[in-house]
């Protein structure tokens, strides 16, 4: 932003978000600048959609389900270039409207008042920044954090900034070629994210069924997937890899007399990272109750079976700690004389989509790893000392993949910083656009 420079003179102003204003510049309440549009009775329109990430798009571009009712007689009619907000106006649900359609009636929809010419882009962008949000929050009511709504009679009694028009299309012709430049920025950085993380699921999986010995040779497997391991590798079904394989209870309301009130219950929610920890595991004392407790093993790694498989283990700290699972879950203990436990880890990981190919079934509406199939699944088994140096390699090569993931997702951050600054700075009049825009 260094060849924005302030405007040369200013006013002031005396309003809570704005001390000042350019000469020229106005702080008006919205009731002079917008009215409302209650428009029904348009269910043949196209219907739209009010985001946080994009304002308002069409609901066909939405990559989810149609939420909608079925009846849209009450539904609010949108025209080009109005401006609308849903009930999530506080996370940034707002926006200026490219098309004619129909939002759901929790919508607000805005258009100039009669007389008042303005670019509703400009506005677009100042009701999306954090100050303008902040400031309506104190204007809207509810009991959910960013789903209160503001109704239109309390928007208009807020006030906004008003440039003259000329200053509102050129204001908003730079930051539209700015934003598109983030935007495209943005996109090739969540781009190369995506792609170092398919870089880090290769290296595992050949890893852990190759291993990391340009020179080895190979034998034939009995592994369908997997047509060849190094010759010094062995190869077992999984049931024989174990110690144990504890699974998970349901819920009963018949069994309550086991629990003693301090036994974290462990579910399918608490497995969101590599490493669950203590601070993650809720001791709900309602499921437990409900419940006859089965302690799991220490050492125990978790694995969720419904809906998909994800490796976890419990960290040393609670090995002491007695919990229970529920029925997503199985705890299985390796034989350490076969499997380290930080490398089982890393290989039901680095074969996840192999397992889930052959061993993922639907049982009613849900899918699950049918057990059976699980535990007679074959697996490749390194020696221990080539266990010990694979798991250092994947340790190796992760922290170099993961630094790139980190700059990137840094570099992210820090573009988005950058355009909400921008734009704040540029709606408020505390910059101001060179004489002619730089192609």
């Amino acid at each position: 932003m260094a060849q924005l420079q302030p405007y040369e003179q200013y006013r002031p102003i005396d309003y809570d978000y704005v001390k000042q204003l350019p000469i020229g510049w106005r702080l008006l309440p919205n009731i002079a600048i917008f009215q409302e549009r209650i428009e029904r009775g348009h269910s043949n329109e196209e219907l739209l959609s009010v985001t946080i990430g994009k304002g308002v798009i069409k609901q066909s571009d939405l990559d989810k389900k149609d939420s909608s009712t079925l009846d849209k007689s009450k539904y609010l009619l949108v025209y080009p270039d109005d401006l609308v907000y849903s009930m999530r106006f506080r996370q940034g649900a707002s926006g200026h409207s490219n098309y004619k359609g129909i939002v759901s009636p929790a919508c607000t929809v805005l258009k100039p008042r009669k007389g008042v010419k303005l670019n509703s882009r400009y506005y677009h962008y100042m009701i999306r920044t954090g100050f303008y949000k902040n400031y309506a929050e104190r204007y809207a009511y509810g009991i959910a954090d960013g789903q209160m709504p503001l109704r239109y009679a309390d928007f208009k009694r807020m006030y906004s900034i008003v440039p003259p028009l000329d200053t509102q299309n050129r204001i908003v012709e730079y930051l539209d070629k700015k934003n598109n430049e983030i935007d495209r920025f943005i996109r090739n950085k969540e781009r190369l994210i995506a792609l170092l993380g398919e870089e880090k699921k290769k290296k595992l999986f050949d890893a852990v069924t190759k291993g990391i010995d340009v020179k080895v040779s190979f034998k034939l497997s009995k592994i369908k997937w997997l047509p060849e391991i190094p010759v010094k590798w062995d190869e077992k079904k999984l049931k024989f890899t174990v110690k144990k394989i504890s699974g998970g209870i349901t819920p009963s309301m018949d069994n309550i007399s086991f629990w003693n009130g301090d036994i974290p219950w462990v579910t399918s929610k608490d497995m969101k990272s590599e490493i669950i920890s203590d601070s993650e595991m809720k001791i709900t004392k309602k499921a437990l109750q409900q419940t006859a407790i089965k302690m799991i093993p220490t050492d125990s790694i978790l694995l969720v079976v419904r809906s998909g498989i994800l490796q976890h283990s419990l960290p040393a700290c609670l090995n002491s700690v007695s919990i229970t699972i529920n029925q997503d879950l199985k705890a299985i203990v390796v034989n350490k004389d076969i499997y380290l436990p930080h490398y089982f880890r890393m290989l039901l990981k680095g074969i996840e989509l192999n397992i889930l190919q052959e061993c993922r079934k639907a049982v009613a509406t849900v899918e699950s790893i049918e057990m059976s199939d699980f535990t007679n699944f074959l697996l490749p088994i390194p020696p221990i000392d080539e266990q010990n140096e694979i798991i250092g390699y994947i340790n190796r090569t992760y922290e170099i993949i993961n630094s790139a993931i980190s700059k990137a997702q840094q570099e992210i951050a820090s573009i988005k910083e950058y355009r909400e600054a921008l734009i704040t700075d540029l709606v408020t009049g505390k910059r101001c656009l060179p004489p002619s825009i730089p192609e």
